[in-house]
C-alpha cells in the first residue's frame, strides 16, 4: 500500500485519478489502472505510491510481457489494494463485485469477510489475524496498523505476481511480497524491535473469482502469516534498565 505518511490531496476528490508517479507510469511501465468513482471519499486523502513503486521496480523477481496473464493479475490486484485500502466505502470500490464479495484465509470460516467488513476491518487485519504472541488484530484499527507497517516498511511492502496457474474465471496466482525492514515493528505486548535492514519475502498463492469484465467476486488466500511477523521480532529493543545491566555484567 501507499506508505501512510504519502498521501496527498483532499479526501473528497472527483475524478481524479492517481498520479503518474503512482500508476508507474514514470518508471516507464503502467502497473495501475485504478479509476476512482467521480466523488470518491479517500480514506486519509489520495495514495501516493512513488515511494513503493520504487522499491517495486528495483526489487520485483519477474517482469511479465504486457498482455500476459501475470501482468493482467498483477494490475487487478494492485488495483484492489488502491480500493481496499484507500476507500473506505466499500459502495464507492471499482474493483469489485461488492454484492457478493468475499474473502477468506487458509479456509478458514472465522476469516471470512464481506466488502464492507473488509474496508472497516482492513487488508491487513484480514490477512494477518491473530498470530499470538506477535500481532493481534483486535488491538488495532485500520489507522493503526496502516501506521504500524508504514514504520516497520518505510521503504514500502511491495506486491509482486510470480506465476499464474489458471486464467478467468477462477484464477490461481503465485505472489510474492516484500521489502526491507528498515524501520522498527512493535508486537502485540508493546515489545518494540528494531529494523535489520534485511529484506522480507512472504510467499503465498491465491484464488480469485472474477466476472467477465474482471470484477473481484471472491478472494482465497493461502500462506502463514507467522512468516510475515516472525522476522520483524528478531532484533528486540532493550530498555535502558537493560542495557545499564548488561554493561555491568561485562
Amino acid at each position: 500500500m501507499a506508505l501512510f505518511k504519502d498521501f496527498t490531496g483532499p479526501v473528497s476528490s472527483a475524478n481524479n485519478p492517481l498520479s503518474d508517479e503512482s500508476s508507474g507510469k514514470t518508471f516507464g511501465e503502467v502497473i495501475r489502472t485504478y479509476q476512482p468513482k467521480p466523488g470518491v471519499q479517500w480514506r486519509f486523502g489520495k495514495p501516493n505510491y512513488a515511494r513503493v513503486n520504487k522499491s517495486y521496480f528495483e526489487q520485483r523477481s519477474k517482469r511479465h510481457p504486457e498482455g500476459s496473464l501475470e501482468s493482467i493479475v498483477s494490475i487487478v490486484v494492485k488495483n484492489w489494494e488502491v480500493d481496499t485500502h484507500h476507500v473506505a466505502d466499500a459502495k464507492d470500490w471499482v474493483t469489485c463485485d461488492i454484492n457478493g464479495y468475499k474473502f477468506s484465509i487458509n479456509d478458514d470460516p472465522a476469516t471470512m469477510y464481506d466488502a464492507q467488513g473488509m474496508a472497516d476491518a482492513g487488508p491487513y487485519n484480514a490477512l494477518l489475524q491473530n498470530v499470538p504472541g506477535k500481532y493481534d488484530f483486535a488491538k488495532h484499527t485500520f489507522e493503526s496498523t496502516n501506521k504500524l507497517f508504514s514504520e516497520t516498511f518505510t521503504e514500502g511492502f511491495a506486491w509482486e505476481c510470480l506465476e499464474v496457474y489458471s486464467g478467468p474465471p477462477t484464477v490461481t496466482c503465485k505472489w510474492r511480497h516484500f521489502g526491507r525492514f528498515t524501520g522498527k515493528y512493535v508486537d502485540s505486548n508493546g515489545k518494540e524491535y528494531s529494523g535489520t535492514q534485511e529484506m522480507l519475502n512472504l510467499y503465498g498463492i491465491t484464488v480469485a473469482i472474477v466476472d467477465d469484465n474482471l470484477m473481484i467476486k471472491e478472494l482465497k488466500t493461502y500462506y502463514n502469516p507467522d512468516d510475515m511477523i516472525a522476522p520483524l521480532m528478531r532484533r528486540p529493543v532493550q530498555s535502558s534498565g537493560a542495557k545499564a545491566e548488561e554493561c555491568a555484567v561485562q
